[in-house]
């Protein structure tokens, strides 16, 4: 027995997997005849084939899709359906991505996506055995087992967790895009995790180190290149890149810094207050400023956060200090601290959603309720 689509002139075929006497057949009715339970099994099989075929035509119809005898015949064979695997997708995106690099997208980012798909081959080796898994097999399970995987097979915090399961859904959003899958997997997917709140030094502890002098060169240079940072907010790769050029006096006649973040190309103008300008002048001189243009001679990322352990030590604070901190300092300490508006500190820190801002206010909010706590623990004991 065969199935034939389309119309008498053009008609395409192909066989049921069934076979019967033509005594037994009713032409006009498309069916077994007789009674027995051989019948019931093939008239059951026929009626299934039959609705698989309209479902495929009603899929066609859907998205719609150019319908021929031909192409309803092969999606209703499966002749169709390319495999298409979930790392394979991956790795031809990020070779994309590594092509726009300078064109929209960082060189960090990349290194991202690449941590990703490294992330998500162990855990197809791990939990499936296998090299790789098509698209279409990936379901609600698999996620939530990946992001267990995550958290527990490699240790990874919430914050980076949530960022890998953000580059996975954006990947699984492609594949519905060109409709390689049909639904999506992450439909009922919701990540619990919580930013944790972001450290930040106190007006005592911006004292300690701005005061401290150091007679060691290398930590006086990484001590002024991060309290430069504390009065500016720009991250270690915006100081890292910031010349001379981008120094200008702005409308009000000051001096400002104009340039773009190299996270994510935002424009970020920040007028110079008196500490940053006095830390400008303080290496006009040196050979990396005058010959290169450069603002600071700033040193390799990780010699900074090196350095900042030794500087937090010698002026006795117990926390862990690295360079990021001190763009933390800068919207909360400098800034918000002194009731400067949120809308223009969100502007100088080149935040494209102020949200992102909101939550250093949010961190401040809770150090007035724990400095609040403790004033009513003394007025207490006072009393």
């Amino acid at each position: 027995m065969r199935v034939s689509t389309g119309s008498n002139d053009a008609p395409r075929e192909a066989s049921v997997g069934k076979s019967i006497n033509p005594e037994n057949w009713n032409s006009r009715l498309h069916r077994a005849t007789g009674s027995g339970q051989m019948t019931r099994l093939i008239n059951s099989h026929l009626e299934a084939v039959e609705r698989n075929v309209e479902q495929v035509h009603a899929y066609f119809v859907r998205h719609q899709i150019e319908i021929t005898a031909e192409a309803i015949l092969d999606k209703y064979l499966g002749k169709d359906d390319i495999q298409r695997f979930l790392l394979a997708i991956f790795r031809d995106h990020n070779e994309k991505m590594k092509a726009s690099i300078g064109k929209g997208f960082k060189a960090n980012t990349l290194k991202g996506y690449i941590s990703s798909v490294n992330h998500l081959s162990e855990f197809i080796q791990s939990d499936f055995h296998s090299d790789d898994i098509q698209i279409k097999k990936i379901d609600h399970a698999f996620i939530l087992g990946y992001e267990f995987f995550l958290r527990t097979v490699k240790g990874i915090s919430d914050v980076s967790t949530a960022k890998y399961m953000k580059h996975f859904r954006k990947i699984i959003n492609l594949c519905l895009a060109h409709k390689w899958i049909e639904e999506n997997p992450f439909v009922f997917y919701k990540n619990k995790s919580k930013p944790r709140d972001k450290e930040f030094l106190t007006k005592d502890e911006m004292k300690r180190i701005t005061e401290k002098q150091f007679t060691i060169p290398r930590l006086d240079l990484v001590r002024d290149i991060f309290v430069f940072s504390c009065f500016t907010g720009l991250s270690y790769a915006d100081i890292k890149k910031l010349k001379k050029s981008d120094i200008r006096k702005g409308d009000d006649d000051n001096q400002w810094i104009f340039t773009t973040r190299e996270k994510n190309d935002n424009s970020s103008n920040i007028p110079l207050l008196d500490v940053p300008l006095k830390l400008i002048s303080k290496y006009r001189s040196r050979p990396e400023c005058k010959i290169q243009g450069f603002v600071l001679p700033v040193l390799s990322n990780q010699k900074m956060n090196s350095y900042l352990k030794e500087i937090a030590d010698c002026c006795g604070i117990t926390k862990t200090i690295t360079f990021h901190i001190a763009r933390h300092t800068f919207a909360t300490t400098i800034t918000l601290s002194n009731n400067v508006p949120i809308e223009t500190v969100s502007k100088m820190l080149g935040h494209k959603d102020i949200r992102t801002t909101q939550h250093y206010a949010k961190v401040l909010d809770q150090k007035v309720g724990n400095d609040m706590r403790e004033l009513n623990n003394k007025l207490r004991k006072s009393a």
